[in-house]
């Protein structure tokens, strides 16, 4: 059965990624490109049509930020920019590699998702530019400042960049903590997509909860990281006890 529902989710995964494309291309060849509008769909079909039919139930607290700001997350899925975004009308910066993923590369490029080669020294610097831009314009830029997906009960070590960016451009950051009832729903070390997929998207429900915290305002990337850092690491902590409540 879990191998069954999996199957489906997958099919289903792939006609989601090829509708929105369509519909993405089909808006920006009839009225121009207008990435509000596409960053408004991306929001409206993920929350509606995508994570119910995968089986994800989703608990959100706290109040989503609107307009210019940094949103800092722990990391622990390729699945964590979609559940902050079906709040946040944002864009997440992610790994250089997924824009090589069949359809979801072009999906993600389509929809507001900056693009970042962590190992390379330019692309970080195009990407905090890039960072810099998106905020100026008035939108939030959602980010992972671990820069890996991990198993750890506490964050790991935050990269300050963004950070100053953020104090740069005279914008709040958000902190928000965010974590999965089952482990098996983490995408960590040598997994593989497929394998992953079908461990994480075969049960029948998948509980996950994003808490977002208050605005940060800091006279310097290091206070801003380290008081991020705390109130995540509170907050996960809160969440963790939460689940093995209920």
């Amino acid at each position: 059965m879990q191998l069954l529902r999996a199957a489906f989710r997958l099919l289903y995964f792939i006609g989601f990624a090829l509708a929105l494309i369509a519909r993405v291309q089909f808006h920006f060849w009839r009225y121009g490109e207008d990435i509000s509008w596409a960053l408004r769909l991306r929001q409206h079909w993920t929350r509606r049509y995508l994570l119910p039919v995968l089986g994800v139930r989703l608990r959100t607290q706290g109040q989503p930020p609107t307009g210019a700001c940094l949103v800092v997350s722990n990391h622990r899925s390729y699945i964590d920019p979609a559940l902050i975004s079906t709040e946040v009308l944002g864009f997440p910066l992610s790994k250089a590699e997924v824009a090589h993923w069949p359809l979801v590369g072009r999906a993600v490029r389509q929809t507001g998702v900056l693009l970042v080669q962590r190992e390379n020294t330019q692309s970080r610097k195009n990407a905090l530019a890039a960072i810099a831009a998106k905020l100026c314009e008035g939108y939030p830029v959602i980010l992972f400042p671990e820069g890996t997906t991990h198993t750890d009960a506490q964050t790991r070590d935050f990269r300050p960049g963004a950070f100053k960016t953020a104090i740069e451009e005279g914008v709040p950051i958000i902190p928000v903590a965010l974590d999965y009832r089952d482990a098996d729903a983490y995408w960590v070390g040598d997994d593989t997509f497929l394998p992953h997929f079908v461990r994480c998207f075969g049960k029948r429900y998948n509980d996950a909860v994003v808490h977002f915290g208050p605005p940060i305002r800091a006279a310097n990337a290091e206070e801003a990281v380290a008081t991020a850092r705390a109130w995540i690491d509170e907050h996960l902590r809160r969440i963790r006890q939460n689940f093995s409540q209920n």
